[in-house]
C-alpha cells in the first residue's frame, strides 16, 4: 500500500484583497490529509463519510482525481483510504489537501511521472471542475508547503512559532462572502479599493518581517489586517470572541483565516504560549487545534 499526505494552510495576510490582484501570504500548517492507495479489483473510496465507488456527491474531489488520472494511465481498480486532520469547509484548504494527496498517491502507484508543478496544476483544474471557481493558492501551498507569497509564488522563510486555530463551527460560503465584498466595492469604490490596497501593503511589509523572523511585528500586522477585514463586513461575533480571547491570552496576533463569515480564526503564538492561548479560545466556545507551520508539502508517508 502506498501512502501520501498533503497539508492544509492558513492565511497570514491578504484574504479578499488577493481576489483583486493584491499580495497575500499563505502558510502550510502541519494538519494533513493522508491517502493510502493500493491496486484493487474495482474502484473503492473509503473515508469518514463512508465507502463508495466513483461518487461525485460524497467524494467529489477524489472521484475527479481518479477520473482525471485515468486519462493519463488506465485505472481498472484502486482502493483509496482517506484520513484527514483538516476540518471541512473551515478555510484551511481541506479540499486542496485531499486533491493533492490523492494525485500524489495515484501518481506513485501507477507510475504517471507527474512533477510537483504538474500535480499542483492538475489539482487546481480539479478544484475548478468541482467548485466552479478556485484560486490556485490552496493547491500550490498544499503541494509545495512552506510560506508562499500570492500571486507571485515566492517562498519565504518558514516561521518557527506556534499556530492555534479556533473553529467557530459556523458554516460560511466563500462564494457568497466574495460576492458581498464585491457589492460593497461596487457601492463605495473609492473607499473599498483603498482598503484592498492597504491589505496588499500589509502583505508586502509582512514579507520582510517573515524573512526576518520578527514574530511580534507579524502578529501586530495580523491584528491590523483583521481590522480591515472587519471593515469589509466578513467578521461575525463568534469569530470576534475567539480572536479577542486569543489576544487576551497572549497571542502575538489573531485574525480570520479564509473568507470569514464563520469558519476559523488563527492565532500566532510564541511556542510556549500555544496551550494558554488554546485554552482561552476553547473557553470562548471555539474548537481548538494547536499546530505549526510546515516546510513540507506533498510527501510520501
Amino acid at each position: 500500500m502506498i501512502s501520501y499526505s498533503a497539508p492544509g494552510k492558513i492565511y497570514l495576510f491578504g484574504e479578499h484583497a488577493v481576489v483583486y490582484g493584491e499580495t497575500a501570504i499563505a502558510c502550510a500548517v502541519e494538519l494533513r490529509t493522508r491517502i493510502r492507495a493500493e491496486i484493487n479489483d474495482s474502484i473503492v473510496i473509503q473515508s469518514q463519510i463512508g465507502k463508495t465507488g466513483i461518487d461525485f456527491e460524497k467524494h467529489p474531489y477524489i472521484s475527479s482525481v481518479v477520473e482525471k488520472m485515468a486519462e493519463i494511465v488506465p485505472i481498472k481498480g484502486v482502493f483509496l483510504d482517506v484520513d484527514s486532520e483538516i476540518p471541512v469547509g473551515s478555510g484551511l484548504g481541506s479540499s486542496a489537501a485531499v486533491t493533492i494527496a490523492s494525485i500524489g498517491a495515484l501518481n506513485e502507484l501507477f507510475g504517471c511521472g507527474l512533477s510537483l508543478n504538474e500535480i499542483a496544476k492538475l489539482g487546481h483544474e480539479i478544484e475548478i471542475k468541482v467548485q466552479g471557481a478556485a484560486s490556485p493558492t490552496d493547491t500550490y501551498v498544499s503541494t509545495f508547503g512552506g510560506v508562499v507569497t500570492i500571486p507571485d509564488r515566492r517562498k519565504l522563510k518558514t516561521p518557527d512559532c506556534g499556530i492555534v486555530i479556533g473553529d467557530t463551527g459556523v458554516f460560511s460560503s466563500t462564494k457568497e462572502l466574495v460576492a458581498n465584498v464585491r457589492k460593497l466595492r461596487e457601492s463605495y469604490p473609492e473607499l473599498i479599493e483603498l482598503l484592498m490596497v492597504s491589505i496588499g501593503r500589509i502583505s508586502k511589509i509582512g514579507e520582510s518581517l517573515v524573512l526576518a523572523g520578527d514574530y511580534p511585528s507579524i502578529g501586530r500586522l495580523m491584528n491590523v489586517n483583521q481590522g480591515l477585514l472587519d471593515a469589509l463586513g466578513v467578521n461575525i461575533l463568534e469569530l470576534s470572541k475567539l480572536i479577542y480571547s486569543a489576544r487576551g491570552a497572549g497571542a502575538l496576533g489573531a485574525k480570520i483565516t479564509g473568507a470569514g463569515g464563520g469558519g476559523c480564526m488563527v492565532a500566532l503564538t510564541a511556542p510556549d504560549k500555544s496551550t494558554q492561548v488554546a485554552e482561552a479560545i476553547a473557553k470562548a466556545g471555539g474548537k481548538v487545534t494547536i499546530t505549526r507551520p510546515t516546510e513540507q508539502g506533498l510527501r510520501s508517508d
